[in-house]
């Protein structure tokens, strides 16, 4: 008995390049009502920051202005920046963060 086999050609599917997501960065304003050690513990809580990088950090804020705190992708970026900024507001200081285009 003689068996017949059919062959299958199997499509393949080109290969697709996956883009890089675009990346944000998350900036400290400085304010001149934010107690220093505030700033510090919101970094740490809600940036997962050491005590002494968050303690850079407010200082680059009180001396320039601005800090930059970390870079993410947009979701993960705007997530911290509002649960942050809400803190913040929830306590009564205006400390605010925002974020920018890498």
């Amino acid at each position: 008995m003689s068996e017949s086999y059919t062959i299958i050609e199997i499509a393949k599917k080109p290969k697709e390049k996956l883009k890089r997501p675009s990346m944000y960065v998350v900036v400290l304003h400085d304010d001149p009502f934010t107690p220093r050690g505030f700033v510090v513990t919101v970094l740490r809580k809600f940036f997962s920051k050491t005590e002494e990088d968050a303690t850079r950090i407010m200082l680059l804020a009180h001396n320039f202005g601005v800090g930059a705190v970390a870079t993410y992708t947009f979701e993960v970026a705007e997530t911290k920046t509002f649960a942050a900024n809400k803190y913040a507001i929830d306590q009564g200081y205006p400390l605010s963060f925002s974020i920018q285009d890498e």
